[in-house]
């Protein structure tokens, strides 16, 4: 995500807490943060990826995904 458009979603905080936001900034602000979440989610996707748990044996294996148990 740019710099620029997390910049707009403090601003947007920033001014929700002290003034109040219109209908479309509230809007802005839902899709914006969506958007963030979603890079964010990717960005660890990523780094969980690509990890690796290297035993106290010395054997190296990767970390493997778990289901919760609430998901199907």
């Amino acid at each position: 995500m740019k710099h620029s458009r997390i910049d707009r979603i403090s601003e947007l905080s920033r001014k929700a807490r002290t003034h109040g936001l219109s209908d479309a900034e509230k809007e802005e602000q839902r899709i914006l943060r969506a958007e963030y979440l979603a890079d964010f989610r990717s960005n660890l996707q990523s780094l969980l990826d690509n990890t690796y748990i290297r035993e106290p044996d010395g054997t190296v294996h990767k970390l493997e995904k778990k289901r919760c148990p609430d998901q199907p």
